[in-house]
């Protein structure tokens, strides 16, 4: 195993009813004037937004609102958010929604807590020293971004989507009521959870030695979320079932389930980045539509950890060899992903990528002529057959 640093200072509160507490969690936090952060119509319309404004006058917390966000959250409304508030003098944010908005927040506090163009943070040209105070209130369990370091944003010109990772935007609090995903359509619930599966599968497909108890806990969760999928499938508004599956975007996420292993393989992550950069898809969507290529481009890198998965996640018997027993696994995730009808492939995906698409999505992954991945290390020709295998 691998030294570790574990740090979750996100304060979570978690259950039914917990929104009406939000104005009283600003005001513990010393929070002046809020700019309350949000996506579309759907919070407006749910009733969350009145709830939250409500509970910010009621305990005396002027705020002004921005909505707006959309999935693959973009770079000119974060530019727009930084300038609102300069001008208002916001001292504390506070996002309600999804990952996208919490992912636009983070964006947000950066840019005005640093004395640069906030994009150079994401383009890798330099490091974050602060981030304006954030709090979120979730509405969609998926991005784990609540309780995670790390805030991905897409720059509309070149349709470039870039991630980045610092202590510094770590949520001060998370409210967190199950029932506020009820009205979610099904098919952003399933790309959801597979969003959710891929964070844990992510740090657990790793060739180094590992924890058994780390890699217990995140077996337990791939079995729990798919257990609950497919309750929530048949009973959308299943409390419990919801319950697990918000529970589990943020245990997955938050740094517990790579915990005595190295930081993950990632390169399904940053694949997807560029699909739904070029193309607008929804993430976990792009992750389930690539996830079984990768796997068997991959496999035999270190097959006895598939199989692992394979019995441990899908309770299959060993068979006459682990490459065997981990192609069953690969199989098993690819027809739970189509039971929630999530893609899983391209096509699937309703892409037809082209020859010419697949080099440029490939060259866009391999900006600056990095690799990606750790269980194989993936140049840019690796890359360019995943997307290739995966139409």
């Amino acid at each position: 195993m691998t030294n570790f640093i574990y740090q979750a200072p996100t304060k979570v509160i978690f259950g039914q009813g917990v929104t009406a507490q939000t104005g009283q969690l600003l005001k513990e936090q010393g929070a002046k004037k809020v700019l309350v952060h949000f996506g579309g119509k759907s919070a407006r319309n749910s009733g969350v937004l009145d709830k939250i404004c409500a509970s910010l006058e009621e305990a005396g917390i002027p705020y002004i609102t921005l909505g707006g966000v959309v999935p693959n959250p973009r770079l000119s409304l974060v530019y727009e958010g930084i300038e609102l508030c300069r001008k208002e003098q916001v001292d504390f944010l506070l996002a309600v929604g999804g990952g996208s908005v919490i992912d636009s927040a983070k964006a947000i506090g950066y840019g005005m807590a640093n004395p640069f163009d906030v994009w150079e943070l994401y383009d890798k040209k330099r490091e974050a020293v602060g981030c304006l105070p954030i709090g979120c209130v979730l509405t969609i369990a998926a991005a784990g971004s609540e309780m995670s370091d790390s805030s991905v944003i897409t720059k509309e010109e070149g349709s470039i989507k870039r991630g980045y990772n610092s202590p510094f935007c770590r949520c001060r609090f998370a409210v967190m009521d199950p029932e506020l995903t009820y009205t979610l359509p099904p098919y952003q619930t399933a790309s959801g959870i597979v969003d959710i599966m891929m964070h844990t599968m992510e740090r657990y497909f790793v060739t180094e030695t590992t924890l058994e108890l780390t890699d217990a806990m995140a077996e337990s969760l791939l079995r729990t979320v798919i257990k609950n999928a497919h309750i929530l499938w048949e009973d959308p508004t299943n409390y419990q079932a919801r319950a697990e599956i918000m529970w589990a975007g943020s245990l997955s996420h938050n740094g517990l389930m790579n915990c005595g292993g190295p930081k993950g393989d990632w390169a399904c992550h940053q694949l997807e980045h560029e699909l739904s950069g070029m193309f607008d898809v929804a993430h976990g969507a792009g992750l389930a539509s690539i996830w079984g290529t990768w796997a068997r481009y991959v496999l035999e890198e270190k097959p006895e950890r598939f199989a692992r998965f394979a019995c441990q996640v899908f309770c299959f018997s060993p068979g006459s060899s682990p490459a065997e027993t981990g192609e069953k696994g690969i199989t098993a995730m690819e027809s739970f992903f189509r039971s929630i009808r999530m893609p899983t492939s391209l096509t699937e995906l309703g892409l037809h990528v082209t020859e010419e698409q697949v080099t440029e999505l490939a060259h866009k992954c391999a900006f600056g002529g990095r690799s990606i991945g750790s269980f194989k290390s993936l140049c840019e020709k690796d890359m360019a057959e995943i997307y290739r295998r995966a139409r």
